[in-house]
């Protein structure tokens, strides 16, 4: 049978009540502008909703399958299926990408996820909450072109959840912070404003936070495993073991995450600058533009640090994550180009110091 897919164009179904199979998926104009009703028809669009060793996951109108490994994709990615050859299936352009340095010593990109609308940053009032992870994350889903949300759980065991609040709010005026019961009907009520029809939204955080207790609150049902934290020192432990799409009913899309130990930041200059938007505007202050913030003369962040203004840890946060993610964004044409310069400069004063010795 040949689906007519003329309904999921642009400007289709503006009328339509009941939103379609895709539109359930997350499919919008952005995706209906890449491609025709030919294309449609001989390719029809899915979504991919799991990443396996033997394959994609994947869900369209009337689809759902497995395909073989090939399309460099992600979950949430939207690919064109090719039926007869599923390896040769396009991959749409992304509105949106998580991605990080892959762990590790080598330079490979991994890919998290893709077409996400909203990312829910996750961490818990108590021993597991650090303002430097956060501020990653958020620089994260402001790199990708993502509304980031900080939740914070665990609120109801917190003597004072406000303490953790406060710090929250105080990394970007710009993401709002939620404190909550992460068990129950709290987490629906408080992230409704996020979680429409036809949107992607994700957890992002570490282990033992409460990501896949989100996951089910929204889902209304035990379907993702949870576990506890170790009592001593409230670290978690793994339970999701691979990123994966949860369809609520009536409801979003939901991609609950394993827990990242480690969050190397590369390509998220305009993440970062967002994210530490204040010390942007000061530096932009500064009487020199290639001013280093030391020992300069008329240096505004300087200035805000002698008056009080600035916090000296957040200056410093900013400053590592800058570095780390200039090292990391370079090429290795470059970096060893950096190496070879930095290697004939010593080998220079080395033989320069011999010549003066003999």
């Amino acid at each position: 049978m040949v689906r007519d897919y003329s309904a999921f164009l642009p400007g289709a179904g503006i009328a339509r009540r009941e939103p379609t199979a895709l539109e359930r998926l997350g499919w919008g104009p952005v995706f209906a502008r890449q491609i025709d009703t030919g294309a449609l028809t001989d390719t029809p669009p899915v979504r991919v909703t799991a990443v396996h060793r033997s394959g994609l996951q994947v869900a369209g109108d009337g689809i759902d399958e497995t395909i073989p490994p090939g399309p460099e994709a992600t979950v949430g990615d939207w690919l064109l299926l090719d039926p007869a050859r599923p390896r040769s299936s396009r991959v749409l352009d992304r509105k949106s990408l998580i991605r990080r340095r892959a762990p590790g010593t080598g330079r490979e990109m991994q890919l998290i996820a893709a077409n996400i609308d909203t990312v829910f940053v996750v961490t818990s009032c108590n021993e597991d909450f650090n303002v430097a992870r956060l501020e990653r994350y958020v620089a994260l889903a402001l790199e990708a072109g993502i509304d980031p949300v900080i939740v914070l759980t665990k609120a109801d065991l917190a003597e004072d959840p406000a303490h953790f609040v406060e710090k929250a709010q105080a990394i970007s005026d710009r993401v709002p912070v939620l404190a909550l019961d992460a068990r129950g009907t709290q987490p629906v009520e408080a992230l409704a404003g996020w979680c429409k029809p036809g949107r992607t939204v994700a957890f992002l955080g570490s282990s033992g936070v409460g990501k896949s207790t989100l996951t089910n609150a929204l889902l209304g049902a035990q379907s993702v495993a949870t576990q506890g934290i170790r009592e001593d020192d409230a670290k978690g432990r793994h339970t999701t073991t691979r990123r994966e799409l949860h369809a609520v009913p009536g409801g979003c899309l939901v991609l609950d995450t394993p827990g990242m130990r480690e969050l190397q930041l590369t390509d998220a200059a305009s993440g970062i600058a967002d994210l530490f938007d204040d010390l942007e505007t000061l530096a932009g202050q500064c009487r020199f533009s290639d001013c280093r913030h030391e020992t300069e003369p008329g240096c505004a962040i300087r200035a805000a640090l002698e008056d009080g203004r600035l916090d000296p840890a957040r200056l410093a946060r900013w400053r590592k994550l800058q570095a780390e993610d200039a090292f990391n964004s370079a090429t290795l044409a470059e970096r060893r180009e950096k190496d070879r310069a930095f290697g004939k400069r010593v080998r220079d004063a080395l033989r320069a110091k011999s010549d003066r010795e003999r």
